[in-house]
């Protein structure tokens, strides 16, 4: 793995921020979030990235094939393997992401790791919905909203 840094770009819903170490990209900010400080730069994962998410808010890629990392506790890798199967234009509750990563009972805690998910986007976790409603979003309810309908739009 080699040295973090950060590139800032310009996208269907604002500015999108994502983190690479050269080989994976480690994080992607969406408008609303937060920035963590680092270098800035750029690599050919990042560009990949950039590229990719740009054709998927396009309605032009159902599949990211930018490698990306999971980190996290086994159960947090459970759930966002799990997360990044959901086919692109449906959607699940937590409880029903709970039970496929082979934790019944789960929920809230499922939904813990979507709130904390650090690749959204590249890893749906706008795709997981409340039962009672769309639920939260770390982009926001109104993103996570206009992400599911490019989804059904282009399905």
């Amino acid at each position: 793995m080699g040295e973090e840094h950060i590139g800032t770009f310009m996208t269907a819903i604002g500015m999108v921020s994502i983190v690479t170490d050269g080989n994976t990209v480690r994080a992607v900010y969406l408008p609303s979030q937060n920035l963590p400080a680092m270098e800035e730069g750029t690599d050919p994962v990042m560009e990949q990235a950039v590229r990719e998410i740009d054709e998927y808010l396009a309605g032009r890629r159902k599949v990211f094939d930018v490698p990306i990392s999971i980190d996290g506790s086994d159960f947090a890798v459970d759930v966002l393997v799990s997360m990044s199967e959901i086919p692109y234009g449906e959607t699940v509750t937590y409880s029903q992401l709970a039970e496929k990563s082979g934790h019944p009972g789960a929920a809230r805690a499922v939904g813990t790791v979507c709130a904390n998910n650090v690749l959204p986007i590249l890893i749906p976790c706008h795709r997981v919905l409340a039962s009672t409603g769309i639920g939260q979003y770390s982009g926001g309810v109104a993103l996570k909203q206009r992400l599911l309908n490019i989804e059904k739009e282009y399905r």
